[in-house]
Order: structure tokens, then sequence, then C-alpha cells
């Protein structure tokens, strides 16, 4: 192994080649690598050589960086690839000799690399032979004919390019590989009745191959019957844990047979894929097509067009998927677009926007984004989340739940506040399951995201201006609209301006039980960020401000996405009174997220809320299950 490593203010590393089993990192002089810093400690790091690699182990104070990974004393990881430390001020690679045989991961991804640039190649030169951007292209999209000529033409560019060459042998089984998994997710996902409300669940209309062959259908079917069988996939298992099985056992499945898979079914089966992948890109949404539809993925993040990332289990990871053109990727956001009635060009070049499920897409495109258009999508769970849910997922305890469900009941007002993808919708949404049925419930949201599973709900959503800068309606206009829509509640779904202001004088007129989300970081912060909007909208004292959040705001309810991905509910607070005396809030915490062996738990503080006996009395509440 060897080891770069250099000062923040030093741009010229020293090099350390490591030799024997054992190396240290400090301060002291008697260091393998001497890190002359009062920031770092005497003794900061030990590395032990291990079979697999090379063992990490902080043994000094103060935080080690391991990528994105905070590190402290006394904890250790088993490095064996190229790395990157960050200790005080300095930052030291990690780099390990590679060996001349390649990874398989590292052949996948190189095999990855070439077919997106064969797939952009194809694409370009289809372009050129037929007329893709014609006002008819879309409708023309679900013709047998239309579709047929255009698979015919993207096999044909594929053969002039050279695809079945010997040298791309290896290429062409990688290519069959993805035909053959794709096809084993799509049946997955187009039998469970999780996508029964997926409009891709049956596939678009272009998405059929037209140009397939009987005996190869029959053969790609029976292999990943065969290919199944040896994934040991339970068919009884739920739908999620099945995917993610076949996202960890497909490819060492498919090597153990791949010389079973003939050189004439897999040129087919390299085809068939290759044309799924172009009509993708000319009908779809591209490379983001499979990402929307398996489940287990909650966030896709095109960085730009070589890199799109996504978060599965709250974990971020590079897909490994790319689009061809900075061209194609801002093509696909006008599509996106537009299909909910936006626009986005170099006058106005970023946007918010929603998919078929109510799915959240922000684009940005030069010149505000440097490295070309860049796309964030927060996916919607295929399945509704409830509170049980939640119960099961540790985001709360059952007490919480029960004392939630009665605070909403009860008409209480609810500010739900926490990062960004800590889960503040998840939970608005399944508060709202509480709302009797009987009630009307405005809900008004840039973009249309909320899920209220009720039958009275109208739902209202901003509008930008047009070219002419005309017809802007924000949140603002439409909370001061809905107070004349007659509602029982008023549902926001996130106050981050002036709209703030009249949030809070609808609780404060007779909207009793509203909820809204904010971004804050405890349920204090969420006083301090309160002032700061609403004076976005009025000029007003600080204590003019405090007297209205005490006489508006009933609980505040914190939510967090902790370090091992899981999102939950850490802080739940009652918003007391505004006392005169200290000019301050007073908030009462009622549940803290505290660790007992040596896991996150949500527990009551032993403060009751003042409003409890009213719970009590009626019957909403049980007193004897509030500190379980």
């Amino acid at each position: 192994m060897r080891i770069r490593y250099n000062h923040l203010l030093d741009n010229s590393p020293r090099v350390y080649d490591v030799r024997g089993n054992y190396l240290r990192v400090g301060r002291a002089a008697d260091n393998d690598i001497v890190l002359n810093s009062p920031f770092i400690a005497d003794r900061a790091l030990e590395f032990l050589k291990k079979a697999q690699g090379w063992e990490l182990v902080v043994s000094g104070g103060g935080v080690c960086q391991l990528g994105e990974r905070d590190m402290y004393l006394g904890e250790k990881e088993l490095i064996s690839d190229d790395a990157e430390l960050s200790l005080g001020p300095f930052t030291l690679l990690l780099e390990f000799p590679h060996a001349a045989k390649q990874t398989d991961d590292g052949r996948r991804r190189e095999h990855d690399r070439k077919l997106s640039e064969f797939v952009s190649e194809v694409h370009l030169e289809l372009l050129q032979r037929m007329d893709l951007k014609s006002q008819f292209h879309d409708s023309r999209g679900q013709t047998d004919e239309y579709l047929l000529v255009l698979e015919h033409n993207i096999e044909e560019i594929a053969r002039l390019r050279g695809l079945l060459k010997a040298e791309n042998d290896a290429l062409i089984l990688h290519v069959a590989g993805h035909a053959l998994r794709s096809e084993m997710l799509n049946d997955m996902l187009n039998s469970s009745a999780a996508t029964v409300d997926n409009s891709l669940a049956g596939g678009a209309p272009w998405s059929r191959i037209l140009s397939i062959v009987a005996d190869r259908e029959r053969e790609m079917q029976e292999t990943n019957l065969r290919l199944t069988r040896q994934l040991e996939i339970p068919a009884s298992a739920p739908l999620t844990e099945r995917l993610e099985a076949v996202e960890r056992k497909f490819w060492p499945a498919f090597a153990a047979q791949a010389d079973a898979v003939h050189r004439d079914f897999r040129e087919y089966l390299a085809f068939r894929y290759l044309k799924k992948q172009i009509k993708d890109i000319v009908f779809g949404y591209g490379p983001l097509e499979d990402l929307l539809r398996v489940p287990t993925v909650s966030e896709i993040m095109v960085v730009d067009r070589e890199h799109i990332y996504i978060e599965k289990s709250g974990v971020l990871e590079n897909s490994g998927r790319r689009f061809t053109s900075d061209e194609t990727t801002l093509a696909i956001i006008e599509r996106i677009v537009s299909r909910v009635g936006r626009r986005i060009d170099k006058s106005q070049p970023l946007v918010d926007a929603r998919l078929w499920d109510g799915s959240r897409v922000n684009a940005v495109i030069p010149p505000l984004a440097v490295s070309g258009p860049c796309i964030t999508i927060r996916k919607f769970p295929s399945r509704r989340l409830k509170v049980d849910d939640l119960i099961a997922k540790g985001s709360l305890t059952p007490t919480v739940a029960a004392f939630l469900k009665a605070a909403v009941l009860s008409r209480a007002n609810i500010i739900i506040a926490g990062g960004t993808g800590s889960g503040k919708t998840t939970l608005l949404n399944c508060l709202s399951d509480f709302i009797p049925d009987k009630e009307r419930i405005v809900t008004i949201e840039d973009t249309a995201e909320l899920q209220l599973a009720k039958e009275h709900v109208v739902r209202l959503e901003t509008k930008g201006a047009n070219v002419e800068g005309r017809g802007e309606y924000t949140i603002r206009d439409l909370v001061k609209n809905a107070l004349r829509m007659r509602p029982d509640r008023v549902v926001v779904g996130e106050c981050r301006s002036g709209e703030s202001l009249d949030m809070l004088q609808a609780m404060n007129t007779g909207h009793d039980g509203s909820m809204t989300t904010i971004h804050a970081n405890s349920a204090e912060d969420v006083i301090l960020r309160l002032e700061v909007l609403v004076q976005m909208a009025a000029d007003l004292p600080v204590e003019s401000i405090h007297r209205q959040i005490a006489s508006a705001v009933d609980l505040i309810v914190q939510q967090a996405r902790l370090r091992d991905g899981s999102r939950r509910v850490t802080q739940i607070a009652e918003v007391v009174e505004y006392d005169e005396v200290t000019k301050q809030m007073r908030l009462k915490d009622l549940f803290q997220l505290e660790t007992v062996d040596g896991k996150p738990m949500l527990r009551p503080t032993g403060c009751l809320p003042t409003f409890m006996e009213k719970l009590i009395s009626t019957g909403l509440l049980d007193l004897n299950t509030f500190y379980l």
C-alpha cells in the first residue's frame, strides 16, 4: 500500500510506501507518518495488515473522516481499495496496488461505460435517420408499424457499428446479462400487487419489443427460471426482499451459467436490451426509466450526464447509469416538466415538477448548473406508508403514535420539523389518516406530493409566472384564498417564506387542527426560523411574532435521518407560552430520543402536555399507556 499525504495548505503531497504489516500515524516523532499539527493526536491512526486488506483503527482523539463517514476513537474499518482520509488539516490518500486482473465489479463498470458510449452512438445516428422530434412523434410511438421500423433501424445501426465484432464478445455477454436481469425484475414488478397503481407496471405502449423471436423468448424465460431457482428467491417473499436478492445475487449466478448461453442467444438478448435502452431515451426517461420503477430506490440524483446516484435504504451509491449527452438530459427534463404545465429554459433555469405517481422532481440547467443539467427525484413509495409501518420501521413507538393520534383528533396545531429527506412529508401523510372523514381539508403545496387518504380534500398547487411575467400564484396567495374555501383544516406542504405568517393567522382564526412542515434542526430552532420567515412577510417585532406562535402552535414534532439511513422522530415538544418575564418562548419536551442498550429509542420525558386533561376526559388517550 502507498499513502500520499499533505497539509491542506500544501499542494505537494509526500509519499510513503508501506513495508511490513503495521503502520502508525500521528504527531509524535516515532510514528511512521508524522503529521505535525496541534490538531493531531500523538498516536492518531493505526493500520494493521489483514488477509482482505488493511484494518484502520482510530487510536487518538478527534474525528477521522473516511470518505463521507466520520470515525471516532476506538472505531475500526477494513479498507481493501483506494480510499481518502481526512484527519485534522491533513488529507491522506490510500493507494492499493491493482492486480492486472480486474475485479468482477470493475469489469462490469467498464462494460457499462462501453455500453453507454455505444448507446449514445446508435442514438445519434438514429436521429439522423428518423424524425424523432416531430410533433406527431409521441402519437406514432403508439403504433406497431412505427415502432417496428424504429427497432429495425436500431439493430441495423448496431451491426454497422461493429457490435458483433469478435473483440466485443465480453461486452455482448454483459449486455445479455442486463437483458435477463431487466426481464427478471420486470416480471417481479408486474406480478406484484404493489405496482397495480403504477402507470408503468404493465409497460408503456412504446415499451413493447415487436421484433421478438418466439423461440428466443421462450429460451429467455427458461434461462431466467433457472437463474431464479439458483438465486433461491421464495415467490412468497415481499417484493422488496425479492428485488434486493436480485441486486445482490444475479451477476454471480449469471457468471456461473454464462457458458450455457450460446452465441446466437447472446446476440439476440444484446439487441433486445439495446432496443429497450434507445426506446427509453426516445419516448421515456432514458436511464432513469428502470430506476423509477424499482421500489427499493427512494431517491435519484443526476449529478451530470456521467454520474447518476441513487439512495437505497438511506445509503447513496452510484447507479452506474449515464445519459448519452447533455442534450438528451435536457430533453428528458423538458419532457417531465411539460407534462405538468411547467417550463424550463435559460430565462428560468430551475423548476420543481412531479411525475405520474406524485414523485417530486427538481431540475437545474445551465447557466446555473455548471456541469450540465442535473435532476433530483424524490420518489414516492410504491405503497403509501401508514403509522403502523412507521412503528415497524422504528420511526416512532406505539405510545407516540397513540399520543399523536389523540393530538390530531383533539385538533391540535402541529408543525413537523426536520432536514431535507428526513421524512417530514411521509409523517404528515400518516398523521392525516387520523383526521375524521367528515372534515373538509385544503392542502397547499409548491409541487403536489401530499397523499391524504381522504375523500373531502381540496388540493391546491402554486403556479409560476408565464413568459410575460404574469399569472404567478404563490403559497401565500393560496393560503389566503384557502381561508375563503370553508376549510376545517389547512395543510401546507412546507412553510419556507412569508406564508408562515398567514399559516399562523389561519391557526389563530378558527382553523384548529392545521398542520405544516418546516426545515429546522430542533424544536427550539423552529421558533427561530419562524421569526425569520414571518419577518419576510411583515416587519413585526419579535415579541409580537412570539405571541402569534404561542397562540397558534401546539406541538412541534422533530424528524431526523440518522447516520444509518433510518428516519426517526427524535423530539416532540409542546409550545407552552410566551414568558412575559424572560421575553422568551417556553417549550416543554414531551418525548426525546435516547440511546438504550446501544439503540436509539424515543422515550417520554415525564412531562405531560397542558392539554393532557382534555385528551383523557374525552377518551382520546389512556394515561396508563403514556409511559410505556
